[in-house]
């Protein structure tokens, strides 16, 4: 027993001290007769601080106690195809799985238990909703959450207003949400627009309302008003063969009824287009066919079909302003996309933005990355301006 006692002393000492690590708890484990181990690793689970356990910023211990064969990890950083198999601590229901991420990476993950129950990581409280349901979420020793996607009491709050428009190009209907600031109206002049993307999942997955709501209030971006579109036949329209009647049915339907119903700047330097994945695809490509209606372009780990390419390439310069960014482990597909695309606005000698961000294909991404277009597009500074296309300076 008296071993047994030390070992628990190291568990501390292993919590509280930088002497320590993982990797020396793990062979101390191990050092101990079987029949003691299930014990100490019992400690440990009840003293450590957090799940997964995060060591020098960078290195991740992920940890499985619960009655299985195998479990391994899936997640962002593995394309959600299961990893190695967890390392099992004989004599405990104890598992582990050690790996290294960026210091400031967040991630999206899920246990695979037996090969088939996917399932949110036990131990770790914290879960990030996305298109194919609710993840566990890793956040790196650098990483931490921004404070604008949380909903607060006492802000003031935006309003959102629903209305079901039919398009006779597309002959479909859908719910289109508008997101007017608050005090709309006020002043004599147009509000700034933002036309979103897969609206519902922008204000469903991305908690878009709070953002703004939160922008405002702390006077990091001007009063904006934010139509929100959902997709109906999403590929097809947003980059597929229904894609110019998209394009036509936004630029001659839905924004002429816009204007006529809110009090929006026509001025194009004032209006945006937002999307993510083939919502960013459809963001670039309405950009770019109808600069004069949007002179603002957002996509977030963007599809960017040949067509895109092609208008850069072959046609005039347009008076656009972009921002662009990819996931280190995003789709492996779209990173080269991304990456040959912005090369193209750079030789073309566009204004725009470009990060690479240490994070997946995912609305948790999109979600806390989300104010830096909004700040580069709207800042706060045009309120105060005499120059309407006013912008800070941005990195290429």
């Amino acid at each position: 027993m008296g071993r047994y006692y030390l070992v628990l002393i190291l568990i501390f000492n292993f919590i509280f001290s930088e002497s320590q690590n993982f990797q020396h708890f793990i062979e101390h484990i191990n050092a101990l007769p079987p029949a003691n181990r299930q014990a100490v690793t019992d400690s440990f689970i009840k003293v450590c601080p957090a799940f997964p356990y995060i060591e020098n910023d960078s290195v991740a211990h992920f940890i499985y106690t619960g009655a299985a064969v195998s479990a391994a990890m899936a997640g962002d950083a593995t394309h959600w195809s299961p990893d190695r198999e967890f390392t099992l601590i004989d004599g405990t229901s104890f598992r582990y799985f050690t790996k290294n991420y960026e210091a400031d990476a967040r991630l999206d993950y899920k246990f695979v238990i037996d090969g088939k129950d996917w399932i949110s990581d036990p131990r770790n409280p914290n879960l990030c909703k996305g298109g194919f349901g609710t993840n566990s979420e890793l956040r790196m020793g650098k990483n931490v959450k921004p404070p604008e996607t949380d909903y607060y009491q006492d802000m003031p709050h935006g309003t959102i207003k629903d209305t079901i428009f039919h398009s006779r190009i597309l002959d479909n209907t859908r719910i289109i949400k508008i997101y007017l600031p608050p005090d709309y109206p006020a002043g004599a002049s147009g509000y700034p627009l933002i036309l979103f993307h897969d609206g519902p999942d922008y204000l469903n997955l991305a908690s878009v309302n709070n953002i703004l709501d939160y922008l405002i209030a702390h006077k990091m971006i001007i009063p904006v008003i934010a139509v929100f579109v959902p997709g109906v036949n999403r590929d097809a329209e947003y980059a597929g063969k229904k894609i110019d009647l998209f394009t036509d049915f936004i630029s001659t339907e839905l924004m002429p009824f816009i204007d006529r119903g809110y009090k929006t700047s026509r001025d194009p330097s004032m209006r945006a287009t937002i999307g993510a994945s083939n919502g960013g695809n459809i963001a670039l490509y309405l950009g770019l066919k109808k600069p004069g209606l949007f002179g603002k372009i957002a996509a977030q780990s963007s599809n960017v079909i040949p067509a895109i390419d092609s208008i850069l390439m072959y046609g005039p310069k347009l008076k656009l302003e972009l921002y662009t960014d990819i996931g280190t482990y995003d789709i492996a597909e779209l990173i080269p996309l991304v990456h040959h695309f912005t090369s193209l606005l750079q030789s073309g000698g566009y204004p725009f933005t470009f990060r690479e961000i240490h994070e997946g294909h995912s609305w948790g991404n999109w979600k806390e990355h989300l104010k830096i277009p909004l700040m580069q597009f709207f800042p706060y500074t045009l309120k105060h301006s005499d120059k309407e296309n006013q912008h800070p300076d941005h990195s290429k």
